[in-house]
């Protein structure tokens, strides 16, 4: 028995550095795999620079590098009037290629409401009952109804995204009416933790709920 009760310690101090370094040797696969068809595609173009980029190419690290750059020089360039009509631009040759404007502006609402500062997206924590009326579970307010949805829904309703453990990006998106919620005043990111790691990293206890975004 104690043997056990030390592969289960050993296990826990592993297992989650194990998965750390697997994620991030991922994300630089995935950025150095970008960078090497980038340098390709110059390559294409230019062919008297192939020998210099595939010794670039040889560089480890450089993908990521020059891939986190390239993301950080958009954000500027897109953070000015100038650059947001060339994005309004770039957007409206998008939306006119088939297949690709719909998988385009599908990924572009969901991170314009994810990540924009000015959405309303995971803004508040709150507790719902689900899957029955007999338990609860923590999900995060998105926002309200709107549209046809809004007038079909008699009273005050609120969206609700419900995610699954210990993996929340996948989930529920259910509209429960603003009495039937329960507030939680513990942070956003205090109730991710909560759900991924199936209730055993409880947050603090806090003092009084804030209020649900209208």
């Amino acid at each position: 028995m104690r043997l056990k009760n030390l592969f289960v310690a050993g296990l826990l101090v592993w297992l989650p550095l194990t998965i750390t370094v697997w994620v991030l040797w991922q994300l630089l696969s995935v950025f150095d795999g970008i960078f090497r068809a980038l340098v390709g595609a110059v390559g294409a173009v230019v062919p008297s620079l192939q020998p210099a980029l595939d010794h670039l190419a040889r560089f480890p690290g450089l993908g990521v590098a020059v891939v986190l750059a390239a993301i950080l020089l958009t954000g500027l360039l897109v953070a000015n009037i100038v650059g947001q009509w060339w994005l309004r631009q770039w957007d409206a040759v998008i939306a006119r290629i088939p297949i690709v404007k719909s998988i385009y502006s599908s990924v572009k609402q969901v991170s314009d409401t994810l990540f924009s500062s000015n959405g309303n997206a995971f803004r508040q924590a709150v507790m719902v009952r689900y899957p029955h009326a007999g338990s609860w579970t923590i999900g995060f307010v998105t926002g309200a109804p709107g549209g046809e949805v809004a007038s079909r829904l008699d009273g005050d309703y609120i969206s609700v995204y419900v995610p699954t453990t210990p993996n929340p990006t996948s989930g529920f998106f259910l509209m429960f009416p603003r009495s039937e919620v329960v507030e939680l005043a513990m942070s956003v990111d205090e109730a991710l933790k909560y759900v991924i790691s199936m209730g055993v990293v409880v947050p603090v206890q806090h003092l009084a709920p804030g209020a649900l975004p209208r």
